[in-house]
């Protein structure tokens, strides 16, 4: 057992070497004498009384040192040390002649087992080791620590524990123990309704106060826990009314400040005398290290916001992280274990990953980095597994409805295809074989056409059109745009033209919007109906209640992400399990096309044609505006076109941006009043865009002033220049967007990109923008700067909510992709008893059941 006097040893060493200037403690040798002479009362109460009068002496000397000098000071420790000598020598002696204990419940020497007296010095150097909990001294005033809560016990108050038994995981979070109908109101916000949905609240990050060390080895900056006995605790008050609590900790090694503020209830929590924990970042005041609002907790209970890997939960109004932390641990305790796996034993052993038990616990309370980072993968795998199983169980229902197989002339097809003004390229004559074999199957296609702007998806979607028609079936392609709609019928018409002139059978085209009315939208009405109109192209009108095919068998839906789940529906809900082609130009990694597309076959368009030049781009600074306006105004006098985008419609006092009705005037005045400019936004009237873009794509208008409208649905070959103004303003899959709006001639095109005052991540999109022109690099890059929430978004209604999983993480998304088709071999209903709880979590992450693309 150790022996105060021991201790006060090595404070008077330090003094010494410190030139007895008092300082060696907080408070001086005069405030921690009267905490040390308590501690060793409290140890030697029974002991010799030449000890005991030692022990007064030296007390006394030590009130002393404080108003000595220099010198009395050195002669007061010298005393001291004598003093210190004899009462060891005496305690040795004594021990030597001791007798023996006379009963086995009376020994008359405390057995080394026993708590002891001093507050013990922590090991030092050893940051990974759970720290032991020191026992404080023996005080008879003081009640034994409470025993915490048995885990056989439902975290409940008792009255309830029948009921929240009998309702399980599904049980309300009000019912448990500590929330309340309050708290639990709070916790809705967060989207916690059920016991279940509070152990799927994950931390949002952790830190890790593992890192144990004496008071004397501290230093300002770092994360640790220190392990000591309260030597004083009390509050003041501020000038600004702040209520800060002090108190001041020892270990036997040093004395260490810690304050609160505004917590007044902790003089009620923590007494002196008491052994606390305290984990925190170590502050600096006045050259001495502190804490500040560190954790705490009692060091005679199991500790849970200190000395371990400590979990930080996301929080809203009202709850705190001790709160969290306490109620997640009652709850992670009782009901982890309780949790049935529903991943099949085979899958988690194929895989390496941990049972959901095990995964719960140590994702809330993790023992180490390594068991937390399996949980978190375990959990992320859940996601990604279900998501896919979902997935293929709607490819599954679309293929299994009997579809149309469609016998074409395959000879009157190549020589449509021989008379285009070009060239396919390698990528479409693929994509466009897969799209044929779909439809000669049987089965109904079920494909996704992936290419960026300028790559030939709209030739390859009119030649499959061409297919069905020669087949003696209708077509229809929906765009979300009327620009887009014009557009793509225009293209329609011209490659119409070019197979009547080599001599082949001619479809009849019709464009059907909101634009089209009275007598002309009834004729095309009746057309569809008595199947003379072979083609369609249009708007969300083409899903309206009286459109009707006679047997429409073909669907392509462009820039699908515009459209909702129910609007894809309704379009083939036209014909009787139609072929479906959906179409994007966003460029999108492997890793999303696998998560957000599963269910459907991929075409990816990744060749450009032939002659196309990639598009220069520079980012400027706005005092380089001038310079960008004469370049413009160069290209435009060598003969091409230029666009200039503004992100708003109108100015806007709250956001610093051009607008483009606003700088569409100023610039025709003030910057290019020779030259014919034109402007497009998307309040202007649907005649009114139709006859500024036939304008603009006829030359007559050399500089378009536009608003993000022209994203999609603009060609002009001629334009050579898009300038876009709020560059910062844009991701970096809307601004390869914008670029694609040039560059599609053989003419050198370019990209001027201006921002005002660019954020770091802005920076980062801009400098990327500049060197990298290939869109799926571009999208893998948005991918890693931005995560997956945007890509998320694009499938709209129906996708479910990705908590942990990391779409970048490809070999996570082909583990469970494998994973799912080795179930759906097995068991594709899941009709099995050993697959009932996995029925279930699929349908809980589902939240119903799935529509396919």
């Amino acid at each position: 057992m150790a022996s105060p006097f021991t201790q006060l040893q090595k404070i008077l060493k330090h003094e010494v070497q410190d030139g007895y200037r008092n300082r060696i403690v907080i408070g001086g040798i005069g405030r921690f004498a009267d905490h040390w002479y308590r501690q060793a009362r409290a140890a030697l109460r029974e002991h010799d009384p030449d000890v005991l009068l030692l022990l007064e002496a030296i007390y006394a000397d030590l009130r002393r040192y404080e108003a000595a000098n220099i010198e009395e000071r050195r002669l007061l420790i010298e005393g001291i040390e004598a003093r210190i000598q004899e009462a060891l020598q005496r305690e040795r002696e004594l021990r030597t002649t001791r007798p023996a204990p006379a009963t086995k419940d009376e020994p008359a020497v405390p057995p080394p087992s026993e708590p002891t007296p001093a507050p013990p010095v922590p090991p030092v150097e050893k940051p990974r080791e759970e720290p032991s909990t020191p026992a404080p001294p023996p005080r008879p005033e003081r009640a034994a620590p409470a025993r915490p809560r048995s885990r056989g016990a439902p975290p409940v108050p008792p009255k309830l524990a029948a009921k929240v038994e009998a309702m399980g995981l599904d049980a309300p979070v009000h019912l448990i123990h500590g929330v309340g109908r309050e708290r639990a109101q709070r916790l809705s916000r967060l989207g916690v309704q059920t016991i279940r949905d509070l152990l799927y609240l994950l931390p949002r990050r952790y830190v890790d106060f593992r890192a144990l060390k004496p008071i004397h080895r501290l230093r300002i900056g770092e994360e640790v826990t220190v392990i000591g006995e309260v030597m004083d605790i009390g509050s003041k008050q501020t000038g600004n009314g702040l209520t800060v609590i002090r108190a001041l900790l020892t270990d036997g090694s040093g004395i260490i400040e810690c304050t609160w503020f505004n917590q007044p209830y902790l003089l009620d929590r923590i007494r002196p005398g008491q052994f606390i924990v305290v984990s925190g970042r170590v502050d600096e005041f006045l050259g001495r290290p502190v804490f500040r609002s560190p954790e705490w907790e009692p060091a005679d209970r199991e500790l849970l916001h200190t000395a371990r890997i400590v979990p930080i939960y996301p929080l809203t109004e009202g709850l705190t992280q001790r709160l969290m932390r306490s109620v997640l641990k009652r709850v992670v305790d009782y009901w982890a274990d309780r949790v049935e796996d529903p991943i099949p034993a085979w899958i988690r052993e194929a895989y390496g990953f941990p049972d959901l038990p095990t995964a719960l616990k140590q994702v809330h309370f993790p023992e180490d980095w390594e068991p937390l980072e399996k949980a978190r993968r375990r959990l992320a795998f859940d996601e990604v597994f279900y998501l896919q199983i979902g997935l293929l169980e709607a490819r599954r229902q679309w293929r299994s409805v009997p579809g149309r197989a469609l016998a074409f002339d395959e000879t009157a097809l190549e020589r449509a295809i021989e008379a285009l003004p070009f060239s396919l390229t390698g990528a479409q004559r693929r994509a466009l074989d897969q799209i044929l074999a779909d439809l000669r199957s049987g089965v109904p296609m079920n494909r996704l056409l992936q290419g960026e702007v300028g790559s030939g998806k709209t030739v390859v979607a009119a030649l499959a059109a061409y297919a069905v028609f020669l087949a003696g079936a209708q077509g229809a392609i929906m765009a979300p745009t009327e620009i887009l709609s014009e557009q793509h019928y225009r293209t329609l018409l011209s490659l119409a033209e070019r197979w009547a002139g080599a001599g082949l059978p001619t479809p009849t085209i019709r464009l059907l919007t909101s634009g089209v009315s009275g007598a002309e939208r009834a004729q095309i009405y009746g057309e569809l109906a008595e199947g003379t109109c072979h083609l369609v192209v249009g708007t969300h009108a083409l899903i309206q209640e009286e459109v009707a095919f006679q047997d429409l068998a073909f669907v392509v839906i462009d820039e699908q992400q515009r459209f909702g789940v129910l609007q894809r529906a309704a379009l083939r809900g036209k014909g009787y399990n139609p072929h479906v082609l959906v179409m994007t130009a966003t460029p999108i990694p492997r890793t999303l096309a696998l998560t957000l597309y599963g269910d459907l076959d991929l075409s990816v368009l990744d060749e450009m044609p032939p002659g196309r030049r990639p598009v220069l781009t520079r980012w400027l600074m706005p005092e380089e505006r001038e310079r960008a306006y004469t370049f413009i105004r160069r290209q435009v006098e060598q003969g091409r076109q230029a666009y200039i985008i503004c992100p708003l419609v109108e100015g806007s006092d709250k956001i610093e941006a051009k607008a483009a009705v606003e700088e569409y005037e100023r610039l025709q005045r003030e910057v290019f009043p020779d030259l014919r400019l034109g402007l497009i936004h998307g309040r202007m009237k649907s005649e009114e865009k139709e006859a500024v873009m036939s304008a603009f794509a006829r030359g007559e208008i050399q500089i378009l002033v536009a608003t993000p409208v022209v994203e999609v649905g603009v060609d002009v070959p001629n334009a050579t220049v898009i300038l876009i103004e709020g560059a910062d303003r844009f991701g970096l899959a809307q601004l390869h967007q914008f670029r694609g709006r040039v560059g599609r001639s053989s003419y050198q095109s370019y990209c001027l990109l201006l921002a005002e005052s660019p954020s770091e991540s802005a920076i980062e999109r801009l400098r990327a923008i500049e060197t990298i022109y290939d869109g799926f690099q571009l999208a893998q890059k948005d991918l890693e700067m931005r995560g997956p929430g945007d890509f998320l978004g694009t499938r709209q209604s129906g996708f479910p909510e990705m908590r942990l999983a990391d779409l970048t993480d490809l070999r996570l998304l082909e583990i469970a992709r494998e994973a799912a088709e080795r179930l759906a071999e097995r068991d594709p209903d899941l009709q099995a008893p050993e697959h009932r709880l996995l029925a279930e979590a699929v349908s809980r992450f589902w939240q119903g059941p799935v529509e396919p693309s």
